[in-house]
């Protein structure tokens, strides 16, 4: 994977890169599920520019985590929103960033409490390898390196709203 670009890229454009992507399955008619909190600012974006009327679903996974007992709770959990019938679906997770996979995974393990979907496929915004679990993204825009327990890269929403991508030293 290539190293970082200077400047980070533009991460609105890139959430237009990613709809384009999945315009082609607005045939099947997949219902969109953001992971919290980028996940859903990015489902957000593609709710948008996909122009879909139904509304997207929002998982906060931290207590399905396998870390738990190591992390604790975020102070910041979000609840878990699923306005739509799971049974039978095709289901798109939506990230910002994918690394490990456990996060996917455990969003995986939670959408299974509400329902046996026939499909779940994964988008995301950036993949920075270094995965722990098999789980790949069927649909990404940037694929990168950061070096590993250096480095994370972090989505953030903007005061006027546009999200924005930083690199955070860990």
């Amino acid at each position: 994977m290539p190293p970082l670009p200077d400047p980070l890229p533009d991460a609105e454009v890139q959430c237009r890169q990613l709809a384009e992507l999945l315009r082609p399955m607005l045939a099947v008619n997949p219902l969109f599920v953001g992971i919290h909190s980028g996940g859903v600012w990015v489902a957000e974006r593609l709710k948008s520019s996909l122009g879909l009327s139904a509304e997207f679903g929002q998982i906060d996974v931290s207590f399905y985590r396998d870390d738990f007992a190591a992390k604790g709770l975020h102070p910041q959990v979000k609840p878990t929103v699923i306005p739509f019938e799971v049974e039978g679906r095709h289901i798109i997770l939506v990230d910002d960033v994918l690394y490990t996979g456990r996060t996917t995974r455990a969003a995986v393990n939670e959408l299974f409490d509400y329902g046996r979907p026939a499909r779940i496929e994964l988008a995301v915004l950036a993949d920075r390898g270094g995965r722990e679990m098999p789980i790949a993204a069927q649909y990404c825009v940037w694929k990168t390196d950061l070096l590993v327990g250096k480095e994370n890269l972090v989505l953030a929403r903007n005061a006027d709203n546009t999200l924005a991508w930083s690199l955070e030293n860990v």
